[in-house]
């Protein structure tokens, strides 16, 4: 199947750092190559440090920050995963703020492994079917969540997967998403 063209689609990942990197580079680079612009926004200015599970990964350059950005300058959103990154992500008010706007603005959003505690935190998970890194289960099914066990959910405008051997499917789906 050929890749849908995304020309003129801007796409925010939202990171700090402690990120899954292969979760942000796998997407981005799928999304750059179909033509959208994957940009990095961060808590702050500067650069952030990607993982590669438990050992340190690369350094990349933030395009934007969370205070700075306004939802309609984005056509969709992605939330890589990384415990480190999920965990203190979820803790930033204007991500969290961020979120709302998206999902209430009804972009697509697409988040793997760890990335749903954003969503929990901004309290957007309630009645959606949704996937991630099995240890997120009982957090998102305590949120309100319907939890499935597969490669890539697609619930709406959400789209979730696991971890990254899911990547190939995620990526298509949040393409798929975008085409329209």
């Amino acid at each position: 199947m050929a890749t849908p063209s995304l020309n003129g689609k801007r796409v925010a990942m939202l990171v700090m750092n402690g990120f899954e990197q292969i979760e942000l580079t796998s997407p981005k680079e799928a999304l750059e190559k179909a033509g959208a612009r994957a940009d990095i926004i961060a808590d702050q200015p500067g650069t952030v440090t990607g993982w590669h599970h438990t050992d340190r990964g690369d350094t990349f350059s933030v395009d934007n920050t969370f205070d700075k950005i306004q939802v309609d300058e984005y056509d969709a959103v992605v939330l890589p995963g990384g415990v480190i990154n999920a965990d203190a992500i979820r803790m930033d008010d204007a991500a969290r703020t961020f979120i709302q706007a998206a999902v209430g603005a009804g972009k697509p959003i697409a988040v793997i492994c760890h990335g749903p505690w954003l969503l929990i935190s901004a309290g957007v998970v309630a009645g959606k079917q949704m996937t991630s890194f099995p240890s997120l289960k009982d957090d998102l099914e305590n949120a309100g969540a319907h939890w499935r066990d597969e490669a890539v959910v697609r619930d709406g405008n959400l789209i979730s997967s696991r971890k990254p051997d899911d990547l190939p499917a995620f990526n298509q789906a949040l393409i798929e998403a975008l085409a329209g």
